[in-house]
C-alpha cells in the first residue's frame, strides 16, 4: 500500500483540538505535512500543535472575521493551504421542543455555516494556484434511521449535500470530499451510546484523510466515503464504475 507521503503540503484542520480532528492532525503531520490546528479552545489546540510541531489557532468557524484571520495566519506562518479539513462540529441531546432555539440554530452555524465560511475563504487561493483539496466531516446521522435530537442530523445532511454540490461547482479544479468517520468514541459521543455499540477504530478516519490528501483518490471527489465501511483502495480501483453508476452518493431511489 502506498505510504502517501505529504511532505510539502500545508493542511488546516478545524476542530483539531480533540477527538477526531486531533487524530487527523497527528496523522497528517506524521505523513510530513505542515499542519495548523484550529478550535475555539486555545489550550486544546496548543497542546495538539505542540505535540505535532504544528501551528495552533484559536478561532470560531461560525464567525467570518475569525475564519478570515485564521486563513491569513496559516498562510503567513506555513504557506498556501493545500488541504482544508473542515471538521469542526457540535451536537446536542435535547428534544426539539425543549432546546433553546438559539442553541438549536448554533449547531447549524458551526456545522454548516462554519464549513461554508472555511471553504469560501480558502477556495480563491486554491483556484489561483491550480491545486487544493477539501475534506468535510459528515456523519451517518445524516441518513441512518433512528436518529433523534434534530439539529445534528439535519446539519450533517445539509453539509453532505453542500460538499457534493461544491465539488460540482469547482469542476475538478479543487477536489471536495465528504467523509463519515464512523461511530468514534469522543467527548461528543460519550454517554450517548452503549459500551457494546459498534464503535469505529479511531485511526480509520485519519488514515482515510491521508489518502484523500495524497491525490490518489481525486477521481472520487464529490463522493461520500465512510472510514470503516468503505475500503478506499477498492474505491480507487473502481472509480470509473462508481462514477458511472453514481455509487457512494446519498440518493432517494425508487
Amino acid at each position: 500500500m502506498p505510504s502517501d507521503d505529504l511532505t510539502g503540503q500545508v493542511a488546516l484542520v478545524t476542530g483539531g483540538g480533540r477527538g477526531i480532528g486531533a487524530n487527523i492532525a497527528r496523522e497528517l503531520a506524521s505523513a510530513g505535512a505542515r499542519v495548523a490546528v484550529s478550535a475555539r479552545s486555545r489550550d486544546q489546540v496548543e497542546a495538539v500543535a505542540d505535540e505535532i510541531g504544528g501551528l495552533a489557532i484559536a478561532a470560531d468557524v461560525s464567525k467570518q472575521e475569525d475564519v478570515e484571520a485564521m486563513i491569513r495566519e496559516v498562510e503567513s506562518a506555513l504557506g498556501p493551504i493545500d488541504l482544508l479539513v473542515a471538521n469542526a462540529g457540535i451536537g446536542d441531546r435535547e428534544t426539539t421542543w425543549t432546546i433553546d432555539a438559539a442553541a438549536w440554530w448554533q449547531t447549524f452555524e458551526v456545522n454548516v455555516f462554519g464549513v461554508h465560511l472555511c471553504c469560501r475563504t480558502v477556495i480563491p487561493g486554491m483556484l489561483e494556484r491550480g491545486r487544493g483539496r477539501i475534506v468535510i466531516t459528515g456523519s451517518g446521522a445524516s441518513y441512518l434511521p433512528g436518529a433523534s435530537a434534530t439539529a445534528y442530523p439535519a446539519s450533517k445532511a445539509a453539509v453532505g449535500r453542500y460538499g457534493e454540490t461544491l465539488n460540482n461547482e469547482l469542476e475538478g479544479r479543487v477536489h471536495v470530499f465528504v467523509i463519515s468517520p464512523g461511530l468514534v468514541r469522543t467527548d461528543m459521543t460519550e454517554g450517548s451510546f452503549p459500551d457494546d455499540a459498534p464503535w469505529t477504530p479511531p485511526e480509520l478516519a485519519p488514515r482515510l484523510v491521508r489518502v484523500l490528501a495524497s491525490g490518489r483518490a481525486d477521481a472520487l471527489a464529490g463522493r461520500y466515503i465512510h472510514a470503516e465501511h468503505d475500503d478506499i483502495e477498492d474505491l480507487i480501483r473502481r472509480a470509473d464504475e462508481i462514477r458511472e453508476q453514481d455509487l457512494n452518493a446519498i440518493r432517494l431511489r425508487r
